[in-house]
């Protein structure tokens, strides 16, 4: 009677966390996408705006450097927090769980930057603010370390789920980047109920989430096959580029010791690059002419400016996401492979769409699953296939540097030898 009481409690614990912890992330990520709408209609309507990305990015600057110091790892700080959980008693006085500044900060100067023209994603901000506001949990209900780890892992599904309305991909994601080595059922069912809570949240507060089709999937071929393959390792070869662009970036910046300078210098470069180009089509999110990469010609070098300008503004300083502008990349080099590549336009550009994220991220398994969510079931076999050749052609290293103390490369293979273990 003891221990069926125990589980009892054990179970209602649990399930008033996901409640509330689903609740908070899921809203203020709701809370999060109506605003960075907002600012990118005002962006679009007060162009002028651009030229002051060099004091926004000041702005940004100062605030890390005197209140965020900690929470300018980004994403990396929500991985290593959950590797070092093992290490850390959660039941010592001294434990101090992830900042939670961390959120208001990341959610005002993610705003901040694309207000000004900065070219970043969303994800970034919305992973950030779910760890954070996950792991405060920690402490008030007294959690052990292996049951810190699953809460970091719910706040990183909720999160993710609720940018992009994909809560199957989020829930994977999260495992993916955080769990490889350990995954196992306490893990699974907490992301899950996590992804799927903060999406169905983040649709109660009326957000509308980008639709993309895939409008015609040929058969499965021989020959198709192959020209998958030769898609997937262009794609993979483009998250390559991708991660070193920003490499280089990263220590050309670093040589500024006064960080607060770095996002001001970025952005007077990034500032002078819109305004001598004239084109607002690589700045921001980018979703318009992502759409447009699934019917209509892109520009040959579409791809190739994204690149640089959103590796210009992450390296820099500005906050915000990876994930966004690598679907903007991939879309929109897919839609170009139609020149030598005899396969439909929407098709190369929804390959490219999920390659360049497995590619960059090293989380095929996710990026897989996204394809499907967004283009449907009949896309599994080429967006699967170029996705797995990206993430082999990509190279060792993936955007998120935490991800590889825990062994990224190789992370399909303990995902396939840990789901016959379960």
């Amino acid at each position: 009677m003891k221990k069926i009481s125990s589980n009892f409690l054990f179970i209602l614990k649990w399930l008033f966390i996901s409640i509330i912890t689903t609740g908070i992330i899921g809203s203020s990520t709701a809370w999060f996408l109506i605003a960075l709408d907002f600012v990118t209609i005002w962006r679009t309507n007060h162009i002028w705006i651009v030229n002051f990305l060099p004091l926004i990015g000041l702005v940004i600057g100062i605030n890390y450097y005197y209140y965020g110091a900690d929470a300018e790892k980004g994403n990396d700080l929500i991985l290593e927090t959950h590797q070092a959980a093992d290490t850390i008693s959660t039941t010592n006085s001294s434990f101090k769980p992830i900042p939670i500044l961390i959120a208001p900060l990341v959610f005002i100067s993610s705003l901040l930057t694309h207000l000004g023209g900065g070219s970043a994603g969303r994800e970034g901000t919305a992973v950030q603010m779910g760890g954070a506001i996950a792991d405060q949990f920690t402490a008030i209900f007294k959690l052990q370390a292996t049951e810190r780890k699953t809460i970091l892992i719910m706040g990183v599904s909720a999160g993710f789920a609720a940018v992009f309305g994909t809560p199957f991909a989020a829930a994977i994601f999260a495992l993916e980047i955080m769990s490889f080595k350990k995954i196992n059922i306490e893990n699974i069912i907490p992301s899950f109920i996590a992804a799927f809570g903060a999406h169905y949240i983040c649709l109660t507060w009326q957000v509308k989430h980008t639709i993309y089709a895939i409008d015609i999937i040929p058969s499965i071929s021989i020959s198709s096959l192959i020209w998958t393959i030769l898609a997937g390792i262009i794609f993979g070869l483009a998250a390559f580029l991708f991660m070193y662009t920003g490499k280089i970036l990263k220590s050309v910046f670093a040589k500024i010791k006064f960080e607060p300078m770095r996002p001001f210098i970025g952005g007077i470069i990034i500032a002078l690059f819109i305004v001598m180009a004239n084109s607002t089509k690589y700045i921001g999110l980018g979703i318009p002419t992502i759409i447009d990469a699934f019917n209509t010609p892109a520009g040959h070098f579409d791809f190739a400016l994204k690149i640089l300008l959103t590796s210009l503004t992450l390296s820099a300083g500005f906050k915000g996401g990876e994930v966004t502008p690598l679907f903007f990349i991939g879309a929109t080099l897919g839609n170009i492979l139609i020149w030598f590549i005899p396969l439909p336009m929407a098709l190369l550009a929804g390959m490219g769409f999920v390659a360049v994220f497995a590619g960059a991220t090293h989380c095929v398994i996710a990026s897989i699953i996204m394809g499907m969510e967004l283009f449907g079931i009949q896309a599994g076999i080429y967006v699967g296939l170029a996705s797995i050749v990206a993430y082999f052609a990509s190279g060792m290293n993936g955007i998120y540097s935490a991800k590889l103390k825990i062994g990224a490369k190789y992370d399909l293979y303990n995902f396939i030898r840990r789901a016959k273990e379960l």
